[in-house]
């Protein structure tokens, strides 16, 4: 071999290290990170999907990295043997973004797991229902995500056929039930299109369910364009700053939200019109769109005395609350956010109660909360127990070992998850389908 030759293989292998070596370490790096991940994840129970979750097709991954990267709960995805795989799915609320980051389509969100269904109403890519004219939006349909919310009520409004002819007598182009991210999109961008629409919510002010998260909890958004107003474009902010961006925006928009009044009834009509009856009012509409979130019915604890002017299913204002005696139930993060926050108010005696041995399923920076509150004494936990009853001053529990118990209460919070309205979404006619890892 010549000096020429050789040089050229030196050239070339030289070349190849500069190239292979940075991207070994790349993927070692990346590699423990996703291993310490695991760890994470096992130890805070993130490690199994509670709803929305990516899935990898490990047979067309080519490990770009580029999920992995753009996610922006962090940890989700990992890098294992080679391949993205999901590390802490439980951590997933639907971005999106490593679905449409793979090049090669390896990645879906899906709702639920093989084990685990998810009931989710039947929905179109329009957002319409298996009832013509009923759509659903946000929440209710399994995107909480306040962005992907927002955009789902853009979307829902572009898509919708724009109304033939003129206007008849009281028939609306549109009705919004809901006033939270999805319905307050859809309300403005209808108000974009010149729709003739009303917006009825059932809280007494806008916001949705973001007004019954704690004081100073934290929401993850991105940004997002509003008609009329301009950018949101801070990712993470308070729940009392969003609420004031909503009420701004509506004050800034001229919109026109019908709050305090329920809806009880929404029913198709021969003629194409829905009649919705409402706590105050009826009206007939061309459209219906359901905004109304997951979460607007809570779960009950089906024991005696749930019913008690003492119970509640929400913390809006814990300073409200002094030298009480609290209980809260439930294990998620809503019952520890709920139970530090009542802990920092003077004279609360706070306990919290839940079914397992240990928290999981919360986030990390909640978890380390919750284990300091417990070390300090400002929170006692009452592990693997469930209430029996509640009584005006006091509620009982089982525990599993000890038999019943009853202690001196005053207050009892409930944070066990929300229901789906099963029943409003039947007689309205809406199917629902159950979601065993299905996109």
């Amino acid at each position: 071999m010549g000096t020429d030759a050789a040089l050229i293989w030196m050239i070339g292998i030289a070349s190849a290290m500069a190239v292979i070596i940075p991207f070994y370490l790349r993927q070692r790096k990346l590699e423990r990170r996703a291993e310490e991940a695991e760890v994470e994840a096992l130890r805070y129970g993130l490690h199994e999907p509670a709803s929305l979750h990516p899935v990898v097709d490990i047979g067309y991954c080519i490990n770009t990295g580029a999920c992995v990267s753009v996610c922006p709960e962090g940890d989700v995805l990992g890098i294992r043997g080679g391949q993205a795989h999901p590390i802490s799915p439980a951590r997933c609320i639907g971005h999106g973004l490593c679905e449409r980051a793979c090049p090669v389509e390896a990645i879906q969100l899906v709702f639920g797991t093989e084990k685990r269904g998810v009931d989710i109403p039947r929905i179109q890519a329009n957002f319409e229902t298996n009832v013509p004219g009923l759509y659903i939006v946000g929440e209710l349909g399994g995107m909480g995500l306040i962005r992907n919310a927002f955009e789902q009520g853009r979307q829902c409004i572009e898509g919708m056929p724009r109304p033939n002819g003129g206007r008849a007598g009281d028939v609306k182009d549109l009705l919004i039930v809901g006033s939270g991210p999805a319905g307050l999109s859809a309300s403005l961008h209808a108000a974009r299109h010149g729709l003739n629409f009303l917006t009825v919510e059932r809280e007494d002010q806008i916001g949705g369910t973001v007004r019954h998260y704690p004081r100073k909890k934290l929401v993850l958004t991105e940004a997002v364009k509003v008609p009329g107003y301009g950018r949101i474009g801070s990712r993470e902010i308070l729940k009392e700053e969003l609420i004031e961006i909503w009420e701004d925006i509506a004050a800034t928009t001229g919109l026109e939200v019908n709050t305090g009044e329920t809806v009880e009834s929404v029913t198709p009509g021969p003629d194409g019109v829905f009649s919705v009856a409402t706590s105050r009012a009826s009206y007939r509409a061309r459209r219906v769109i359901l905004a109304i979130g997951r979460r607007g019915v809570p779960r009950r604890l089906g024991v005696p005395g749930e019913r008690l002017p003492k119970v509640a299913y929400s913390l809006r204002e814990p300073e409200h609350f002094s030298d009480d005696r609290i209980l809260v139930v439930g294990g998620g993060d809503s019952a520890v956010e709920a139970a530090l926050a009542l802990a920092e108010q003077p004279g609360n005696d706070v306990k919290i109660s839940y079914r397992k041995d240990r928290f999981s399923r919360i986030k990390p920076r909640n978890l380390e909360r919750i284990e300091a509150g417990i070390s300090e004494g400002a929170v006692e936990p009452l592990w693997s127990t469930n209430l029996l009853a509640i009584e005006p001053d006091s509620v009982a529990y089982t525990n599993g070992s000890s038999g019943r118990e009853t202690i001196p209460n005053d207050q009892v919070f409930v944070f066990i998850g929300g229901e789906l309205p099963t029943k409003f979404l039947d007689s309205c006619g809406v199917a629902i389908d159950t979601k065993f890892g299905e996109p």
